[in-house]
C-alpha cells in the first residue's frame, strides 16, 4: 500500500555535498530524511520558491521534453528501500497508458515539484525509514550516502 506524503523540509548547507529533504504523511504523523546532493536540493528549492531561471536546468529539460512528447507527470513514487538507498519512479501517462521510468528519488521530486505531481511512498519504506514526527529524534544521516556517487547503487 502506498502513502501519499509531502516535501516537509530541505536542508541545504552550502559547504557540503549531502543536502537533506524530509518527507512526511500527508496524512500522518510520520516523516523520514532522505540524503541529496546539492544540485537537486538546489532545483527543488528553486521551484518551490518559484524562482525563475533565463535558461532550463536539467530537471526542467526533462519536464520540458516530457511534455512536448506528449506525456504527464502523473505521480512520483518510491516504492522500495534496500541497503539504506531509496528507489524511486516517476510515473508518466502516454497515450492512455501509464509508464514507471526508473530514477533516482532526488532527481524524481524534482521533476515531481516541477509539474506539481504528488508523491507515494510504499508503506514498508516508511515503516523502515519513518519517525514520528512527535518526539522521536531524526535518524542518524549516512554522510557517505549521498547523490554525487558515480555508483547508482548507492545513490539515494
Amino acid at each position: 500500500m502506498s502513502i501519499r506524503v509531502e516535501l516537509s523540509r530541505i536542508l541545504i548547507r552550502e559547504m557540503s555535498d549531502m543536502q537533506v529533504i524530509e518527507l512526511s504523511e500527508v496524512d500522518g504523523t510520520r516523516s523520514f530524511p532522505i540524503v541529496i546532493g546539492l544540485t537537486e536540493a538546489c532545483a527543488i528549492e528553486r521551484r518551490l520558491k518559484g524562482c525563475e531561471v533565463s535558461r532550463p536546468q536539467t530537471h526542467d529539460l526533462l519536464a520540458n521534453i516530457i511534455s512536448v512528447l506528449g506525456a504527464q507527470v502523473v505521480r512520483i513514487e518510491i516504492p522500495e528501500l534496500k541497503g539504506g538507498t531509496f528507489f524511486a519512479k516517476v510515473i508518466l501517462s502516454h497515450a492512455g497508458k501509464e509508464i514507471a521510468i526508473d530514477a533516482r528519488p532526488s532527481d524524481a521530486i524534482a521533476i515531481g515539484v516541477a509539474q506539481n505531481a504528488p508523491i507515494l511512498v510504499d508503506e514498508q519504506v516508511i515503516a523502515e525509514a519513518g519517525v514520528a514526527a512527535q518526539g522521536a529524534p531524526p535518524p542518524v544521516i549516512d554522510p557517505s550516502d549521498d547523490d554525487d556517487d558515480d555508483d547508482d547503487e548507492d545513490e539515494d
